[in-house]
């Protein structure tokens, strides 16, 4: 078979291994569903203007292709578009694309940069999966929700900023992104996934609304969280902790208050001796400023820990 193809608009080379480049014939306007799924060994590609729809599955498993050019003409990206498209370094969305299916990117591991163009409302689920080299992106103000692993597992993404008008997160959406250090939420999210933020190792700082749901195991494994710049409501910090995020609150709000706040004070069993003895030295630690500084939910966990 030739190295080299001629799309009119309804062939189908998936899994051809031998094409090199493809030229597309006058008048096409949409690539169709795996069109060019499988092409192994396409390594560029330039898709002429007239072009308004790349489809499901179009270019996914192009594992050689290293550059495409889409036209300013495209409005839509289909689902699993250029999934597993291992090789391609950067690509430029046009602005007149504002519809990006699910796992569009996804796996495709040297991808290192992204611009969402305005208009896109939705980071779909699996949008950016398992990008492993994704180190940045950002995102329009138009954006309103993100989707389920959109994010999961993008382990050189380091800093994104969620746009104001975002109001959910899905589950998973970045599970496992190791190099992300901080984020903050908008205060416009109401809900946050089941997972969101699991094994995000490198998480230092983190600040949302006391509005949010959080869902399960939300920042489990996030062992290097030091710092929640959360609004100190107590209900809120009840939802933490009833969303199982009291395994970081545990480990390090809670034993710093320990040793920062509560130093010098006497420990339990020579309060409870000098009780019993009715001296004049009894220190009641519900008068001390420590018990003042800290909402009542955090005591109740302190209180475990004597």
């Amino acid at each position: 078979m030739p190295s080299s193809a001629v799309y009119s608009g309804v062939e189908d080379f998936s899994d051809n291994d031998e094409i090199t480049e493809v030229t597309f014939a006058k008048g096409v306007t949409t690539i169709g569903d795996d069109a060019f799924y499988g092409c192994t060994s396409l390594a560029a590609i330039t898709i002429p203007d007239g072009v308004t729809s790349i489809d499901e599955y179009t270019f996914e498993g192009c594992s050689s292709l290293t550059a495409i050019t889409i036209p300013d003409s495209v409005t839509r990206i289909g689902a699993f578009a250029f999934s597993d498209c291992s090789s391609i370094a950067a690509i430029t969305i046009p602005d007149s694309v504002t519809n990006i299916g699910r796992a569009a990117f996804s796996r495709c591991s040297s991808l290192a940069a992204i611009t969402i163009p305005d208009g896109v409302t939705s980071i779909g689920n699996f949008f950016f999966r398992e990008c492993s080299s994704l180190a940045s992106i950002t995102m329009p103000d138009s954006v309103t929700s993100i989707g389920n692993e959109a994010f999961l597992e993008c382990s050189s993404l380091a800093a994104i900023t969620i746009p104001k008008g975002v109001t959910s997160i899905g589950d998973y959406a970045f599970r496992a992104c190791s190099s992300l250090a901080a984020i903050k939420i908008p205060d416009g999210v109401t809900m946050i996934g089941d997972e969101a933020f699991w094994g995000c190792s490198a998480l230092t700082r983190f600040s949302l609304s006391p509005a949010v749901s959080i869902g399960i195991d939300c920042f489990s494994d996030c062992t290097a969280l030091i710092s929640a710049a959360a609004h100190q409501n107590m209900f809120f910090v009840e939802d933490l902790l009833h969303s199982r995020w009291h395994r970081i609150l545990e480990r390090v709000a809670v034993l710093s208050c320990l040793k920062t706040l509560l130093e010098g004070q006497p420990r339990r069993s020579d309060r409870l001796k000098r009780k019993r003895l009715g001296g004049d030295e009894v220190v009641a630690l519900q008068g001390t400023k420590a018990f003042k500084r800290l909402p009542k939910v955090i005591w109740r966990v302190i209180l475990e820990f004597l």
